[in-house]
């Protein structure tokens, strides 16, 4: 059989190694983020002023219908945010936590739109909870 005569390969069986990896590392950021989310957030809540925009993006990730490349990006910052250890340790005063912050502003740049009013109203009303204890 000559080269040209040999039948392309069928698009779904062929294994893009990027692809492959993208639900794994979902996962693992998913279940990093369920362990640390709120634990940490209710922690440093009233200390950042980005609290509201964590929390709106932890519900909108949360969301059946938000999408999935999106909800992959929102996990990544999420997951970010609750590790221990980042590119400024969060227990340094004042600078602690602007990597963060600088991680959800990109983030609500690229994907933001996906965050819808209700996201929003639970995020203010978790913030007014831990507010008022």
């Amino acid at each position: 059989m000559s080269a040209e005569s040999k039948p392309s390969p069928d698009v779904n069986s062929v294994i893009d190694p990027a692809n492959a990896l993208v639900p794994a590392v979902i996962r693992v950021n998913e279940q990093r983020v369920e362990r640390g989310f709120w634990p940490k957030i209710r922690k440093v809540a009233t200390q950042v002023p980005f609290a509201a925009d964590a929390l709106s993006v932890w519900w909108c990730a949360r969301d059946p219908e938000t999408p999935r490349a999106a909800k992959g990006m929102m996990l990544a910052a999420l997951a970010y945010f609750v590790l221990p250890t980042d590119a400024i340790p969060d227990i340094l005063p004042v600078l602690g936590f602007t990597d963060d912050a600088a991680v959800f502003a990109a983030l609500i740049a690229v994907v933001g739109k996906h965050l819808k009013p209700a996201h929003k109203t639970s995020a203010r009303a978790f913030l007014r909870k831990v507010a008022g204890d």
